[in-house]
């Protein structure tokens, strides 16, 4: 998944809005030049130096701030942050572009990437899942607003492996509980991916479990409510003997 997005993000950046191959021609590469520093850029990038590549983006945008290859100059930067693993500043530039150039072709591309930041920071099924719940909802924000575009079809894949990460955090720690004994928190979660994470390979086990902790749980409250009748009967008895001792 990685290594297919790496290569996405190379091939839109020089391709993004109709890039023209002229601009990589060494005559072109003339020092201060839009098109100069845009093409030392790309191929900065394309050489994996994904720093070097982001100072000349960024001299592009500071330097011609109104040239049409600043566009390409925005999506380098985020690019550029992303496979160099930069993921929060990653995250930034894309949605930076998306507000700069909201009726940009780019932006379902961009929505993406943003999910896939959050995607490539997930934490093992043990661990909180903030960075799940981020990557899902971008993904299905994708899928939404841009039904149509390449990357929701990609998304909706992510989509459900998003899903899957969730169900499986909750199966933890709907186990943890149970082993724990605390089985209304334990039914808690299992209901909960018998509700939200339906068909993704845990129904079976979640069924189980949900009927294994709802005859724990009446097996409590049948031990509970026995324990308070013999209380109750105790004290019954203790009320009687009183009665029968007191001075008439």
């Amino acid at each position: 998944m990685k290594i297919r997005i790496i290569i996405l993000t190379i091939i839109m950046l020089f391709c993004i809005a109709g890039c023209q191959l002229s601009l990589f021609k060494k005559d072109a590469m003339v020092k201060g030049t839009p098109e100069g520093l845009y093409s030392r850029g790309a191929l900065e990038y394309q050489n994996g130096n994904y720093k070097k590549a982001r100072e000349y983006f960024i001299r592009l945008r500071e330097e011609h701030p109104l040239h049409n290859l600043v566009i390409l100059a925005d999506m380098g930067i985020a690019d550029s942050y992303f496979s160099d693993k930069g993921y929060l500043e990653a995250e930034t530039a894309y949605n930076d572009f998306i507000n700069l150039h909201p009726t940009n072709e780019n932006v379902p591309y961009a929505i993406y990437q943003v999910g896939m930041c959050h995607y490539n920071q997930i934490e093992t099924i043990d661990r909180d899942q903030t960075e799940t719940v981020k990557a899902r909802k971008e993904f299905e924000k994708l899928v939404a607003r841009y039904p149509e575009s390449k990357f929701a079809t990609m998304a909706e894949k992510v989509i459900r492996e998003c899903k899957q990460k969730q169900a499986e955090h909750e199966f933890y720690v709907g186990k943890f509980y149970f082993t724990q004994k605390k089985y209304q928190a334990a039914l808690t979660r299992f209901e909960k991916i018998a509700r939200d994470f339906a068909n993704i390979g845990l129904d079976y086990k979640v069924e189980y479990l949900i009927s294994e902790t709802k005859i724990k749980i009446a097996e409590e409250e049948k031990l509970k409510k026995d324990k308070e009748d013999k209380e109750k009967a105790k004290e019954e008895k203790k009320a009687k003997e009183k009665q029968k001792t007191a001075p008439k």
